[in-house]
């Protein structure tokens, strides 16, 4: 059941995707979670996601905000992008023994991301706050 929730958690991001789309829209695939990333300034996105741990116990439904520090810094190159920025979600408990079942989590981020082509990079966060949670994974722009 927990599996059949997850995919069903991931089909509904992808499906709000079209909805809110703008100038500048991207699907971040991570190892276990997808974000969508909606412009609302030039420097700043918002992206609500879902994720999971390792073990699918956990199904994390939240929201991101992200400054991009390119303009900041100086990158011209289209090619690399350096992020930071806050987190917060709501984690509900899926697995099969006693437990809590459900956790806010607030936190921060940052990251990197890098284009080899027009449509596709690779990104790596490191987010913390009630729960520390490095990703990787492939960025999409749509």
């Amino acid at each position: 059941m927990k599996k059949i929730t997850l995919l069903f958690a991931f089909a509904l991001m992808l499906s709000a995707a079209s909805v809110f789309g703008q100038a500048r829209k991207e699907l971040n695939f991570g190892l276990i979670g997808v974000n969508y990333e909606i412009p609302v300034h030039k420097d700043i996105t918002i992206a609500p996601g879902v994720g999971t741990d390792f073990d699918l116990d956990w199904l994390t439904l939240g929201v991101k905000a992200n400054y991009y520090f390119d303009n900041l810094f100086g990158i011209t190159d289209q090619a690399w992008d350096v992020y930071g920025g806050a987190n917060a979600g709501y984690g509900l408990y899926l697995g099969d023994n006693d437990h809590d079942s459900s956790k806010l989590n607030i936190g921060l981020q940052i990251g990197g991301r890098w284009f080899w082509n027009d449509k596709w990079g690779l990104y790596a966060e490191v987010a913390g706050g009630s729960i520390f949670t490095p990703s990787i994974g492939v960025t999409m722009k749509l």
